[in-house]
This record gives C-alpha cells, structure tokens and sequence, in this order.
C-alpha cells in the first residue's frame, strides 16, 4: 500500500523574494486600510507562521477599526456640543489606543527593528573635527 505523502507546511510558501513564490493573501474580513498594511507587510517580510499570521491579521483589524473610528470623527467633527458644553470626540481616544495596538503589533512581529540608518564612525573628513 501506497502512503499518502504529508502536506505541505505553510512555511514552504515561500517568500516574494524568491521567483515562482506566491504570497498568503489577506483575509476576507479586511477592509481597505487593513488589505494594504496586509499587503506591505507581507511583501517585505512575508510572514508565514502560524503566531505571525494572528497577530499580522490582528493588526491589520485594529487599523480598520482606527480608520472607522477616523471617519467617525471627521463626520462629528473633533469636538461635539452636548447640553454641558463643547467636548472633544469620544472616539479620539479609542482611535489612538487602536493605532498604538497596531505600532505595538508590529513591533511584536519586528518589523520595526530594522535599523533607520547605517551605525558605526563616520568616514574621515566628515562632520564636525575638533582638531581643526
């Protein structure tokens, strides 16, 4: 009898990098603000595993409740007249909490950590000499 061979882990989608690899699209229930973070992330990173996968998906939920919570604002207006007086939108809060989760997210996953330019010594005659 013949063994039937095991399925392809999900690992070995590969990544955009590599020719003929195909990226993990994202999830139905995303909307468009969430698609496109989905889509950068996963062009540069390309994030197969499983606890990436949730929090990536997770991430990019929050950042759709944001953008909702944004069009909710805009529409209100940043501070609302209630019978006790002016006072700021009380989805502001919420939409930066949102925001923040994703930032925080993001850095769970690192791809935050790259750095933003090269470090070590400038090359000579560069900067500032104090010696001059």
């Amino acid at each position: 009898m013949r063994e039937k061979p095991p399925p392809k882990p999900l690992a070995l989608v590969g990544t955009p990098a590599e020719p003929g690899a195909t990226a993990i699209p994202p999830p139905k229930t995303l909307g468009a603000a969430g698609r496109t973070l989905w889509r950068s992330i996963q062009a540069e990173f390309s994030i197969t595993d499983s606890g990436g996968y949730a929090v990536l998906t997770v991430a990019c939920e929050a950042l759709d409740r944001a953008d909702g919570l944004r069009k909710c604002i805009n529409e209100d207006g940043e501070v609302i007249a209630l019978r006790s007086g002016p006072k700021v939108h009380p989805a502001i809060k919420e939409e930066l909490a949102c925001r923040a989760f994703v930032t925080r997210a993001l850095g769970r996953l690192g791809v935050l950590d790259e750095p933003l330019k090269a470090t070590g010594r400038p090359l000579k005659g560069h900067g500032w000499d104090p010696f001059q």
